[in-house]
């Protein structure tokens, strides 16, 4: 695992973006300001995220339960966004429906600006939940962070708790309620994904290099194609646990990031998760440390699944290379734009950028599992 920089992720100014923030908040609520405004270092590569606190001396809104915030910003247009578009009347919607449909612990979305003149793109505020969060950087897979050092009752605790999650979503969430998140296109729910990945990876190689091994994925993808695709349901899409804040007996007690929310097969979701672990414990073994092996296996997460649901999980090597595949595609767009502001060179191979390069081409050739 390489210890170089971290990409930059926007060439927004704190200061400046609290500064604007505050001015908007008083148009929501006269005599509140911003506080104690912190971008986290795990800020992530697509959305950005403010805390902050609110200071009102007056009365309390009534649609306010808290004075602890997180602010969801669109990409900035100036850093070379990681995806073509930022929905967030999408991502504002999806964390209400998930709120009022299910018993999982969202965070509740206070307030959707869609109005780009405040603070340079549309963002929502939402209530800021407090616990711990599986870093990335380093990962958790990494000795030296809470998770890693957790004894294996409770990584065992918190991995039943977040397969839970995935089960809970896909059986509690009503699907008409949901169809607004259908990927536009014809054919299955599945189909419309991948098309739509194609259409991404199409976005990302435009004037650049393009990549033998993503192609290669895709080809391999047409020819295993399920027989079955299997139940429709709404996904999270970026189902993975460092988008989950554990309180201190390794619970769920918020569930984050839904701008990758879609509709398409329970195996989407479970895909994702095995496989966002799989890339981590790679990296980490292939630096000469253990990592976590144990941890989030495949065959366990499909039998919590199944046994929570009912539901035996399909064609899953299908899902876990797609899942690569889509990692590989959007760590191609973070390198390009590395190479976009100068931080690396324009590569003579464009495979060499992508990490896992060498866990696709052993999925793609049948000998990863």
């Amino acid at each position: 695992m390489t210890t170089a920089p971290r990409p930059r992720t926007t060439t927004r100014d704190p200061e400046t973006l609290t500064r604007h923030l505050t001015a908007w908040l008083g148009t929501r609520l006269p005599g509140a300001r911003v506080t104690g405004a912190t971008v986290p270092d795990s800020n992530g590569m697509s959305s950005e995220t403010l805390l902050f606190d609110i200071d009102h001396p007056g009365a309390p809104s009534p649609e306010l339960s808290a004075s602890s915030c997180a602010l969801r910003l669109a990409g900035d247009p100036a850093a070379y966004t990681i995806f073509p578009r930022y929905d967030m009347a999408r991502q504002y919607r999806t964390m209400r429906l998930v709120a009022d449909r299910t018993d999982l612990p969202v965070p509740r979305a206070f307030w959707l600006e869609e109005d780009p003149a405040h603070l340079g793109a549309p963002f929502f505020v939402m209530e800021r939940a407090a616990g711990r969060v599986p870093p990335d950087v380093m990962p958790y897979t990494y000795e030296g962070n809470w998770l890693y050092d957790a004894t294996d009752r409770e990584r065992e605790h918190l991995e039943a708790a977040s397969v839970s999650v995935l089960a809970r979503l896909h059986d509690q969430v009503p699907l008409p309620e949901a169809e607004f998140l259908s990927t536009p296109g014809k054919g299955s729910a599945l189909h419309r994904h991948v098309e739509a990945q194609r259409a991404y990876y199409a976005w990302v190689v435009d004037g650049r290099p393009h990549s033998p091994v993503i192609e290669r994925g895709f080809a391999w993808l047409a020819e295993h194609w399920p027989s079955d695709p299997g139940e429709t349901v709404m996904t999270w899409g970026d189902a993975r646990i460092g988008n989950i804040v554990y309180d201190d007996a390794f619970a769920p007690a918020a569930v984050l990031d839904w701008e990758m929310a879609a509709l398409g097969p329970r195996e989407l979701d479970l895909g994702w998760m095995v496989y966002l672990h799989r890339f981590f414990q790679d990296l980490t073994e292939s630096s000469g440390q253990p990592g976590l092996p144990d941890f989030l296996r495949r065959d366990r997460i499909e039998e919590r699944y199944s046994r929570l649901t009912g539901h035996t999980p399909r064609a899953m090597e299908f899902h876990t290379l797609y899942a690569a595949l889509r990692q590989a595609i959007v760590m191609l767009r973070v390198a390009y734009r590395q190479v976009y502001f100068g931080e690396v060179p324009v590569p003579d191979d464009a495979d060499a950028l992508i990490l896992h390069r060498d866990t696709l081409e052993a999925m793609l050739a049948g000998r990863y599992w």
